[in-house]
This record gives structure tokens, sequence and C-alpha cells, in this order.
């Protein structure tokens, strides 16, 4: 809930009230004050701040208790959204439960069906005799092998590539395709290891994967050779953005919500984060500000296992409930935090 101006006039009527009693306020204030009392005419209400001034040379009086009525409004307010960030953070964290377990899933999906689908490209990639791979013959390749493994079909990756052993992309699935004739290995060197045999997943950045532009993002990655005559003619490659894939867990958690409420208004602010060691990704459009209040968390060093954590905080104002979870399946140090304000 926002802060509003009976707040302020609060804390100026508290600081008025200290300065008089200590002796701080001016005398030319207070001489005005008295007069203005003892005439019956309270000469400085134009605003909060000012009845909170007279307030504070008026003792006990009835300008004091005057003045004092925003305070009380205030309070009964925030006991309101009080209960209200208690009902969000309630809430965010049922979401958080659920948004790991769909990650579990998304990380499920790629170490079953990458090297599936590394096989069904060894029976479409031409043989090493026949000289380097040419992009379009990859293109074809890539979208031929997912369409016929399941669990690549549904995966939630931002790209799928297929990666000379020198480390070169020849070619992802994007029309538009940015990674090409770039060293993925050099961006990733935590998977070299898959050129020698065996599934590999790695964090890391690289700009031509990122899915955010003005802000830091990084990339979660996986790779399988791809085996033909016994020699590694190729590594399968795949992976999605943390910016991205927040932006994938916030629509799932926002849809959630939409499909809970049968009034369209009361539709709650919902935002989803992964935090990376010391970083906080969120949606391209997500406010920096959430972002930073999510790190100042330091969530990691307080969640253990798989066991989710809830919390209220205020951000600019408003009250939200926080609610976070591990996911070790998304590598080492890897959270989910949901951001949910009542509207």
């Amino acid at each position: 809930m926002p802060m509003t101006s009976p707040l302020i006039a609060c804390e100026r009527a508290h600081q008025r009230r200290e300065q008089a009693r200590r002796g701080l306020v001016s005398v030319g204030f207070r001489r005005r004050a008295a007069q203005s009392l003892q005439n019956g005419a309270p000469r400085f209400t134009t605003s909060h701040t000012r009845v909170a001034r007279i307030a504070s040379v008026d003792g006990g009086g009835p300008l004091r208790r005057f003045a004092a009525a925003p305070c009380l409004a205030l309070a009964l307010a925030l006991a309101g959204c009080g209960s209200e960030t208690k009902k969000s953070a309630a809430l965010a964290k049922e979401h958080v439960q659920a948004l790991a377990q769909m990650a579990r899933e998304d990380a499920r999906e790629v170490r079953t069906g990458l090297p599936l689908g590394a096989l069904e490209l060894a029976k479409l990639l031409p043989p090493p005799e026949q000289g380097e791979l040419e992009p379009q013959v990859a293109r074809e390749a890539l979208e031929k092998a997912r369409n016929k493994v399941q669990d690549l079909r549904v995966a939630k990756s931002t790209f799928f590539a297929i990666v000379a052993p020198t480390g070169v992309v020849i070619r992802n699935d994007q029309q538009q395709d940015r990674l090409a004739g770039k060293n993925l290995l050099d961006a990733f060197p935590g998977l070299r290891p898959a050129l020698a045999g065996g599934y590999v997943e790695t964090r890391g950045s690289m700009p031509e994967a990122a899915e955010v532009r003005g802000k830091p993002d990084a990339e979660w990655v996986a790779a399988v050779p791809v085996r033909i005559a016994g020699a590694t003619r190729a590594l399968y490659a795949t992976g999605w953005s943390w910016s991205a894939y927040a932006y994938r867990l916030e629509n799932a958690a926002r849809s959630a919500a939409r499909g809970a409420t049968s009034e369209p208004q009361k539709v709650p602010l919902i935002y989803a984060y992964v935090v990376v060691d010391q970083e906080v990704y969120g949606a391209p459009v997500s406010p920096e500000v959430n972002a930073r209040a999510v790190r100042e968390q330091a969530l990691l060093g307080k969640l253990h296992a798989q066991e989710p954590l809830s919390r209220e905080l205020e951000i600019t104002g408003r009250g939200f409930g926080l609610g976070a979870e591990l996911v070790p399946e998304l590598g080492d140090k890897v959270a989910i935090v949901v951001l949910r304000s009542e509207t």
C-alpha cells in the first residue's frame, strides 16, 4: 500500500513536539502559535504539517487531537495493509513452490531429451568424410531432430544449436541466428567435456544468447556429442537466458493468479526472479528496484534444501509478499523468487 501524507504529518508532528519539549522551536513560532490558540482561530492549518506544528505547542489540547487523527487513520489503513501483505506472502510461497516444481520438469526435459535428439542428429547429418557441415543442412537437421523427441518439442529453451568440435556455432534454430560463427566453448568452457562424450550442463554469459538489452543477462546451457562412426561430429547444444526464463515463470504465476480470481480488477501484481549466485535476473521489463530489493534480501544464505521461504517486505512504499525456494536442478546456488502484491 503506498505511503500517504498522513504518515509524513505524523512524523513531522512528532518532530515538532520533541523540538518544542526541548526548546528547539523558535520563540517567534511559539508566540504566533500561542496567540492563534488564544484567539480560537488556528492560523496555520493549511496542511497536515502546519496543524502538526501547532499541535506540538498545544500540549494535550484539541488541536493535538486533531493532528493525531490522520495518524489514527493511517494506523487503521496500515493494519489492513498488513493483513493484505501477509496474504501476499502466503500466496507468493505457494507460487514459488509451483514454479520450482515447474523448473525441475523443465530441466528434466532437457536432460532426457537432448541425448535422444543427438541420436536423431547422428542419422541426419552427413558423415565426416563429406567435410564441414553447411549451415542450411544443420538448420534442417535441428528442426527434424527436435520434432522427433517429445521432451524437446516442449522444452523451454531459447535456442538449440549445432556446434563444430572447434566450438564454433554452425547454426541455431532461430530465424535470426546471432550465435552463428561465435565460439560457444569460449563463452561456456564448462561444455568442453561434452566433446569427449556425455551430457554436460554449465552456466555462463554470452551477449549473443542474451534475451534482454540494457541490463545484465546470463545463460544456463547444456550440450551432448553427436557421434558418427565413433567420432564426435558436432555438439548438440541448447539453453535459455535467465531473463527469458524469469519471464516464462512470471507468466505462469500470473496466469495461475488470474485463474484463481473472478474479479479481473483484483488480479495482483506478480514478478518472478531467478537468483544465480549474487545476481538477480528478472523478465526484460521487470522493475529494477524490485530486483534490487530481492538482491538485498541475500536469500541464498537463508534458504535450505528445498524448503520454501516467505516474508513480507516493502518496496517503494508498497507492501509485497516474497516467496523463495532453491532449485538445485538448475545448478548450485540457484533459487526462484516470487514477489506478489494485492491490488
